[in-house]
């Protein structure tokens, strides 16, 4: 029964896709690809794609990329927007069938004789030549590791996915075959084989472990010991990601996200609502030893964010949300968990991070860097790298921007990244190697210097005279600005000042030894703190020691009256200093008060002062002409009991609250102050 027409043309459509949401369809319209959205009067998206008829085209709900094949010989990736990313070389003949896999990290192509295998950004892996005619259409197995094609001579040729190789330091690990693996180690030449009972599915290898996924098993070899390998049943079968961290690694399959130990140990299903795990991928799952981060599909501006031994949402169980969309997210490996941070790339492709703790109050985002296109995390120490616009960039302590923002600058390292050519991909950061993935398949390996990691593991360990004599010795502006930063993040002000002292960084010397003299544990934490940036912290350190006109004193020193004169009159202390701090602000720039409170405040104390005044000509026994006029008042006109009102002010004085003149005109019976009189 026929539900709706979506699109009426003059030419024949060869070729329609559904869009991961399957609120979209794309199909073909002569040399054009056509983006109709199902709701009505939504904006539809046109492009010219090929030279010739389009044939072929196919939508991928994972990477949410799209493939174009047509009769000019070419077959072409698109991103959803229309804007292309890999155009192939023209062939002998046309394209006739283009297919992704089901985890969109690889894509099928049929011709005539001709079966080519790609990767998601357009490179080749293999090219086979069946003697099968054109082939028409082409379909993946669910779990991604075999290909049908139908043949234009009749037949149906069937095609495995092998020789996938993994690496990780002196290891290589190969897929010879559907159900054997070759083990090398570079160092000795070494080889063993690897024989599982059913087909290869998934495979990664990290953290000196190698987990494969078969259609029923899961197998852990740790590199130590290839014969040995545990062994377990898998729950759903056809795995479509692992992902590996220190102490445990997690499975993806059908019907959930699963974390076990390198024991065989079930630790636990993390579970949000919507989730989906059929679209999740490297890019948009990430996992440490304590957290693991999910960016939600639904929204794709929130990160979920889970404990790992419980699956349970981490701290108070608030999202991480950030005001874009999120394309790519990555957790640092090392550290607390307290210190974990997350960093992740929007879609103005604008490098942030953000702590995952989530206690209380929202954790500031900061942005690192703009136009980053890949990024990775290192496996032994929280050093960052990614590829900016035409850079390579290396952050060897990303947590300044939490300490100092104003050195950021130093602790970078940057190199030229035109060699890389366009669109690379960072593969791995293992140790101090950066491995790099260029547009034509190769790669390439960076070594960045050692001596960052060697200053991370000194400073984790609290070894501050070994970490300073290490930049006394490699005597790099790089290192000491890190080490700076690890000082006063870890509140370590004596390193911290032989290391700004290094940078040149006078006016922070000076205020470090400031803090330094200071007689209180409280005020020096504030101050520090103060020195990072974090000013309400600072004073919430301060307030809870007692230190009222401490934490009044900071925010007339940083010109936050209304906070000063809010705190002054919530803990009814130093009203008098706040007022008098502002007056001379405003006398000293020629301005007048405009605020409304400390109008209202400033009233109260010059009547106040009056008072004083009258106070005093009455001790010393001065005569009070009954004639004259106080505060705009004719003294004789005012009765006894109005008068011996005006003595009560001086009872105010004790308590330090602002007077109005409707506070000291009120009747005798209703004298707040308690006085007898």
């Amino acid at each position: 029964m026929l539900r709706s027409t979506l699109a009426q043309q003059g030419t024949p459509v060869y070729s329609v896709a559904w869009g991961p949401d399957s609120e979209k369809v794309l199909y073909t319209a002569g040399k054009q690809l056509i983006i109709k959205p199902l709701q009505p009067n939504a904006k539809v998206l046109q492009w010219k794609a090929h030279d010739g008829i389009i044939l072929k085209v196919d939508w991928n709900s994972v990477n949410d990329l799209i493939l174009s094949a047509g009769e000019d010989c070419k077959y072409k990736v698109w991103d959803s927007y229309g804007r292309p990313l890999y155009s192939s070389q023209p062939h002998e003949h046309p394209i006739t069938s283009v297919a992704w896999a089901p985890d969109g990290e690889l894509f099928a192509v049929g011709s005539f004789h001709t079966l080519r295998l790609c990767d998601k950004t357009g490179w080749s892996y293999a090219l086979e030549k069946p003697n099968t005619g054109s082939i028409f259409n082409i379909t993946w197995s669910i779990d991604g590791t075999q290909i049908a094609g139908a043949c234009g001579n009749g037949h149906v040729v069937f095609a495995h996915v092998v020789e996938q190789r993994w690496e990780w330091k002196d290891f290589q690990v190969t897929l010879t075959k559907r159900r054997t693996m070759q083990v090398r180690n570079v160092l000795n030449d070494a080889v063993d084989l690897l024989e599982f009972r059913d087909r290869v599915i998934k495979a990664s290898l990290n953290y000196a472990h190698l987990v494969v996924s078969t259609s029923l098993q899961c197998y852990v070899f740790s590199t130590k010991n290839w014969n040995t390998p545990l062994i377990f049943d898998l729950k759903e079968g056809t795995v479509s990601l692992i992902l590996q961290a220190e102490r445990h690694f997690l499975l993806v399959d059908g019907g959930g996200i699963y974390l076990y130990s390198y024991e065989g140990r079930f630790l636990s299903s993390p579970k949000f609502p919507g989730m989906r795990t059929d679209i999740l991928n490297a890019q948009t799952v990430s996992l440490s030893n304590d957290t693991i981060a999910i960016k939600d599909k639904a929204d794709e501006k929130i990160i979920f964010l889970f404990e790992a031994s419980t699956g349970k949402p981490l701290g108070d169980g608030k999202l991480l949300s950030h005001k874009n969309e999120i394309l790519e997210i990555a957790l640092d490996q090392k550290g607390l968990t307290n210190d974990r941070k997350v960093a992740f790339i929007d879609k103005n492709r604008d490098l942030c991070i953000t702590s995952v703790k989530r206690f209380g109050k929202e954790e500031q985002i900061i942005k690192l860097g703009t136009m980053v296109h890949t990024l990775a995390w290192s496996d032994t120490c929280n050093i960052l790298c990614g590829l900016q616009d035409t850079r390579f960039t290396v952050w060897y302590y990303p947590n300044t921007v939490y300490v100092d923002r104003d050195i950021l600058p130093k602790t970078l390292y940057e190199r030229d990244a035109s060699e890389f050519s366009k669109n690379p991909h960072i593969v791995s950061f293992v140790g101090n190697q950066v491995t790099i993935r260029r547009a034509d398949g190769s790669l390439i390996h960076i070594s960045i210097s050692p001596y960052p990691a060697i200053l991370h593991e000194y400073v984790s360990s609290s070894k501050w005279e070994d970490a300073v004599r290490l930049c006394r010795f490699v005597k790099e502006q790089t290192m000491w600005a890190c080490l700076a930063a690890m000082a006063v993040a870890n509140r370590d002000m004596t390193t911290a000042e032989i290391a700004y002292a290094a940078i040149g960084e006078i006016d922070k010397v000076q205020y470090i030894n400031s803090i330094k003299n200071l007689p209180s544990k409280e005020s020096k934490m504030a101050h520090i703190l103060m020195f990072s940036g974090n000013i309400q912290e600072a004073e919430m350190v301060l307030l809870q020691a007692g230190l009222v006109y401490q934490a009044i004193q900071i925010n007339i020193n940083l010109y936050n009256w209304e906070r000063a004169l809010e705190l002054a009159v919530k803990y009814k202390t130093h009203v008098d200093t706040v007022l008098a701090y502002r007056q001379k602000f405003l006398e000293t720039f020629g301005k007048q008060e405009t605020n409304k409170r400390y109008l209202q405040y400033a009233e109260g104390r010059l009547l106040y002062e009056n008072s004083q005044k009258l106070l005093r000509d009455l001790s010393t026994r001065k005569t009070v002409p009954l004639s004259s006029s106080w505060f705009g008042f004719d003294l004789q006109t005012l009765n006894p009991l109005t008068y011996l009102l005006f003595l009560c002010i001086s009872c105010y004085k004790a308590q330090n609250q602002a007077l109005t003149l409707g506070t000291m005109l009120r009747p005798p019976g209703e004298a707040s102050c308690g006085c007898s009189s």
